[in-house]
């Protein structure tokens, strides 16, 4: 994987490691956090290391984890699907989820398919403005699982 060339070179996005699980897991006494994304544990991290179609991303600031990522292929529609974002709970609120979200749709490792798409449930209106505000729009609402397809503009 190659290190984004439009990043300040104080961040940086590379492959989540096991390194980052401490402070990752701590974020999740964060309420609002732990509600959309948690619970975290163990098992979440051996499935993350050992995942061979998925990725999970660090975007570190000064070597400080900030913000994780993750995306997951989706050969069906030939695109990778955003399947989380989350930012130090402290540092929310500052632009680090659409820094890092802006970094990995650049990286080279997501090359290989077309399109960039993301699933928010309805009951994460964050999220929705979230990717809103960074360009994507919402193409499909599901009521069946209660979410809604966002896709990322194309380049």
């Amino acid at each position: 994987m190659s290190e984004p060339t439009h990043a300040a070179p104080e961040e940086r996005l590379r492959l989540f490691e096991a390194a980052d699980f401490p402070a990752y897991r701590a974020w999740y006494a964060d309420a609002e956090l732990d509600a959309h994304l948690g619970p975290m544990d163990e098992d979440w991290l051996t499935f993350v290391l050992a995942d061979k179609d998925g990725r999970q991303f660090s975007y570190l600031a000064q070597e400080k984890l900030v913000a994780v990522i993750g995306v997951a292929p989706d050969p069906d529609l030939d695109a990778w699907v955003v399947t989380d974002i989350a930012v130090d709970p402290a540092l929310r609120g500052l632009g680090w989820a659409g820094r890092a979200l802006t970094s990995l749709m650049r990286d080279e490792a997501l090359g290989a398919r077309p399109r960039r798409l993301a699933y928010v449930m309805s009951d994460n209106p964050g999220a929705r403005r979230f990717f809103t505000a960074q360009g994507w729009r919402c193409i499909t609402e599901t009521k069946a699982d209660d979410m809604a397809l966002f896709e990322a503009p194309r380049p």
